[in-house]
């Protein structure tokens, strides 16, 4: 399958770096790979199992439109032998960074192996596409398939292991796409309706049949206002939502405004839960892998609406 590479314009941030050239194009590779977000650091790790020092640049409740690479991540990403990144302008602040990075090393832009036809557009901006694909298990399946196929042609000798575990981890992809199928079943067809601080469960809401509406845009840099919160509290009156969600990398002052405007229109409104969005749990936890991430999401969803 072929690799996708980020083309953007030069950042001046990596020229103190330029100096470790040498060591990134030895001849003879130790396995370093750096993963941007934590559901791709998890593909990179399923894949490769042991036989790669795998790195994740942004954690827990780490907001991956606003991030700003620090020194510290310039230096892991000179020192990695390839890099993987979402993008679809998921990481906006880093573009510069990877067109550079790409110059001298891999740099796989893993979910723009995807075909724009099944790519959902910003309500805003035709041109641009939603970057939240991990959240329909089936364009996933194919990104996992992709990440594999870049890891096999830099890394062949581990090819055996790599599509081993691949084969492995998509099969239980499948099994977590039966567990959500059969969990939205438990909420009536009716009240199948998502409201979250961000655009970032439109995939989701596709694949398993839910009504998605966010306060704020695609991209958390999009600002909301007093009309946009009056806008949602009439939703939730209109259809008689009991029930809204925070996002773990999301501020939930937005939300809270907007239940105590419902409040004023004598509709009561509570959080459901909180739900994992851009960003997944910590790392060595079930919700710090993408299945866990995905289970936790539908068991809190399906909990609170059913």
């Amino acid at each position: 399958m072929k690799k996708y590479v980020g083309i953007f314009g030069l950042s001046l941030l990596l020229m103190a770096c330029n100096g470790n050239e040498e060591n990134s194009s030895a001849t003879e590779k130790s396995g370093i790979v750096v993963a941007t977000t934590g559901q791709i650091a998890d593909a990179v790790k399923e894949i490769s199992g042991d036989a790669l020092t795998v790195t994740t640049l942004m954690g827990p409740g780490v907001d991956p439109h606003l991030y700003k690479a620090t020194q510290g991540d310039i230096e892991k990403l000179d020192k990695a032998e390839v890099i993987f990144y979402n993008g679809l302008h998921l990481e906006g602040q880093l573009q510069d960074i990877f067109e550079q990075m790409a110059e001298k090393k891999t740099v796989v832009a893993a979910a723009e192996i995807l075909d724009k036809g099944k790519l959902l557009d910003d309500a805003n901006d035709t041109t641009l596409h939603d970057p939240h694909v991990w959240f329909d298990i089936d364009l996933w399946k194919e990104i996992v398939d992709g990440i594999g196929d870049s890891l096999i042609e830099e890394y062949p000798e581990h090819k055996e292991l790599f599509e081993k575990n691949e084969a492995s981890f998509l099969a239980e992809l499948e099994q977590l796409k039966s567990f959500a199928q059969e969990r939205v079943t438990e909420i009536p067809a009716d009240q199948r309706i998502l409201v979250t601080a961000h655009d970032a469960f439109n995939y989701f809401g596709d694949s398993l049949g839910f009504k998605v509406s966010g306060l704020q845009g695609l991209s958390t840099e999009s600002e909301y206002g007093v009309k946009d919160v009056e806008n949602m509290v009439n939703y939730l009156v209109d259809n008689n939502i009991k029930a809204i969600f925070v996002e773990s990398s999301v501020s939930d002052k937005a939300m809270n405004a907007v239940i105590e405007g419902a409040k004023k229109k004598s509709h009561s409104v509570v959080i459901g839960g909180e739900l994992f969005s851009d960003a997944m749990g910590a790392e060595g936890t079930h919700e710090g892998t993408y299945i866990g991430m995905y289970k936790h999401n539908i068991n809190t969803i399906v909990d609170s609406l059913k």
